[in-house]
């Protein structure tokens, strides 16, 4: 039985024990989830499969049917997980670290620009830029943001090794909140502490005390966990303060109390012509020979005064670490990791918390990926990692992350003294893979992204988006809006979703409207069946493509490509003379009611290219990336790579700026 084919399964999740509890409207505890299938979507291999030397993990463990390197899945982390817990998985993880939604009520938005100079296009002499694009909405209805954190939560729980560590980010607004829910899923003896990470210096739109500072809680499955002291770097005014001395050398030193602090009969001698001190000294004789003979006892001028240790200033590690972090800056505009995603986290934040809770070769998960900052982190530390996130964006963007980290480090591989010169690392490590494969669960994949395709639907139908209901889209005509995902026809499962909402509102009356792209035969019955005799909440189902009024009014055009793949001796010539992104002409007709929008170069629409030259038709294995290294440069558009066997297909994936993808198969 092949991966797309087996059924899906419940998996069993255990009671959350711990106290205090918090309770909320439409709480519910996760006691089973059903875990579906994911199918293989992408591969890449930096080593061109010839990695076995270079990877240091122990991969004993790993599930077999799973390829031993970085997993990446795209959906819902509540499907992802359940799959994870499912295939082997169930108490494997070293760390977890998650930034979910902070219940903040805002849009997240990413500025989406055309590549070129400026990256703009010319729309009747004047320049333009695409604006911005929603990756993902942090707006929640009553209290479904504390159930959606409480079930993941207790799937995460179930991931995580007894000698695990989970850091929860989140900001002062549902910090109390989640601190709760934490102790309840892992116990008051689970959490350990409250970092405070202080993001900036100021912020201009506050009305009260600034909030300057992020929260991150850090709590432990087990009472033995992995821990390794990390140190922070002496200030300066620290320095100048503690450490004023210097040797002969030029060594910094300090002087330190060389007296016991507590009653040691047997340390009461004399030292150099100094009498003992009054509870004696910290040493035995033969210890202070020894410090004496190294030049390590500092004499004062005057008998009535201690002798003190000298302790060097290039001997300490620092200050070991403490709960208020004020030393990491975040991912500004300058940055060289920016990655354009909304709430990027800096790198050095990330190893941090990985160095102290995991040691290299463990395993790393983040179940809302995000930029990819904890993927990077973790192949950076030579740690194993895992990352899921619902944003196509999302997975787009690790992915260009990881292959351009996995290639400079597989290039850089036989001195792995030199890894940390990768990225800007501070920590020789060996990478434990040098390779990651991506995948897709419960069949959840967009030709456009979910919130480009909602807008698009809304505006063809006058749907009045709803930004306050975390479920519902919006209203039309005095009814309830629910746009189902267009990856996937309408199925019972959707509608089972609409009506079990409905019931967490009691004094609804309206109708709702769902907005589908195609619909099985069963979605049919189970609509007719609901609709019998139900004076309110009937559901009226609008197919986007068939329905009699509304229908027929989206239609989402794919990129259109013009590629070509021929043989020159040894060498494989692809060459892309022209891509079309109807999606980003409608947006730049849209967004400035104009018709002319006119695109010169082909190139200003594409973000990045891959090449599989040997495509069997399911899995895509990357053996060529473009991705520009500026936001100004343009792709190639022509490549050389070694020619495949005879008779195989040669896959070009193109994905434009708006993150649409198409791929293109070309016989050679």
């Amino acid at each position: 039985m092949t991966e797309n084919t087996k059924q899906p399964k419940d998996v069993t999740i255990t009671k959350a024990k711990g106290r205090p509890m918090l309770t909320w409207v439409g709480k519910k505890p996760l006691a089973r989830v059903r875990a579906y299938p994911a199918q293989p979507i992408e591969r890449f291999d930096a080593t061109s499969g010839q990695p076995a030397a270079l990877h240091a993990a122990d991969w004993s463990d790993w599930p077999q049917d799973l390829p031993q390197g970085g997993l990446l899945y795209h959906g819902d982390n509540k499907d992802v997980l359940a799959h994870l817990l499912a295939n082997g998985f169930r108490g494997k993880v070293k760390l977890i670290y998650i930034d979910p939604p902070f219940d903040s009520g805002a849009d997240y938005v990413r500025k989406v620009q055309l590549r070129g100079a400026k990256g703009t296009v010319k729309i009747d002499g004047e320049d333009y830029t695409l604006g911005e694009q929603v990756q993902y909405s942090d707006i929640w209805a009553n209290d479904n943001y504390l159930q959606f954190m409480y079930e993941r939560l207790l799937m995460l729980r179930e991931l995580l090794s007894e000698d695990g560590a989970l850091y929860l980010h989140c900001d002062w607004n549902k910090a109390h909140h989640l601190r709760c829910v934490i102790e309840e899923v892992f116990g008051q003896d689970g959490f350990k502490n409250e970092i405070v990470w202080q993001r900036v210096a100021a912020r201009s739109d506050s009305v009260t005390y600034n909030h300057v500072h992020d929260v991150i809680m850090f709590c432990t499955k087990g009472a033995d966990f992995v821990w390794n002291q990390l140190h922070h770097k002496f200030n300066e005014e620290y320095l100048e303060v503690k450490y004023a001395r210097t040797d002969a050398t030029g060594r910094r030193y300090r002087l330190d109390n060389i007296t016991s602090p507590n009653p040691r009969p047997k340390m009461m001698y004399e030292w150099m012509g100094h009498a003992p001190p009054e509870k004696g000294w910290r040493y035995e004789r033969a210890t202070m020979q020894r410090l004496h003979d190294e030049g390590r006892i500092w004499y004062p001028d005057s008998k009535q005064k201690r002798p003190q240790l000298i302790r060097y200033l290039d001997e300490s590690d620092g200050v070991p670490l403490r709960s208020i972090w004020t030393d990491i800056n975040p991912v500004n505009s300058q940055a060289d990791e920016r990655s354009e995603y909304p709430t990027q986290k800096p790198v050095t934040l990330l190893e941090r918390l990985i160095e102290t809770s995991t040691n290299p070769g463990d395993l790393v998960l983040d179940g809302f990926i995000g930029s990819g900052t904890t993927a990077v982190a973790a192949q950076r530390l030579g740690r194993r990692w895992i990352g899921c996130d619902i944003n196509k964006g999302a997975i787009q963007t690790t992915a260009k992350r990881i292959q351009e980290l996995m290639r400079a480090q597989a290039a850089t591989a036989t001195a792995p003294q030199q890894v940390d010169l990768v990225e800007g690392g501070n920590t020789p490590q060996r990478p434990s893979q040098l390779g990651f494969a991506t995948y897709r669960v419960n069949d959840y994949d967009l030709h456009i992204q979910h919130n480009e395709a909602v807008e698009l639907a809304c505006q063809h139908l006058g749907v009045a988006r709803t930004r306050t209901d975390a479920f519902f889209d919006g209203t039309q005509g005095g009814r309830l809006v629910k746009i189902v995902p267009f990856n996937h026809p309408l199925t019972p499962l959707d509608l089972e979703a609409v009506r079990d909402e409905l019931k967490t509102r009691p004094s609804e009356e309206r109708d709702v409207m769902v907005v589908c792209l195609g619909w099985q035969l069963d979605a049919r019955a189970w609509v007719d069946a609901y609709n019998r005799n139900r004076p309110v909440n009937k559901l009226h189902v609008v197919e986007l493509r068939t329905d009699r009024k509304l229908g027929g009014i989206i239609k989402h055009e794919p990129l259109a490509v013009q590629a070509s793949a021929r043989r020159e001796g040894d060498q494989l010539v692809v060459e892309v003379q022209d891509v079309v992104s109807p999606t980003i002409m409608q947006r730049l007709n849209l967004e400035q009611g104009v018709f002319r929008a006119q695109i010169t170069d082909w190139r200003a629409v594409v973000d990045c290219i891959l090449i599989d030259p040997a495509y069997n038709g399911q899995v895509f294995h990357v053996a060529l990336v473009d991705v520009p290294e500026r936001k100004q440069d343009l792709v190639a558009g022509r490549y050389e790579l070694p020619a495949p066997p005879a008779g195989s297909t040669v896959a070009v994936k193109i994905i434009d700026m708006l993150g649409e993808e198409l791929v293109v198969t070309l016989p050679v």
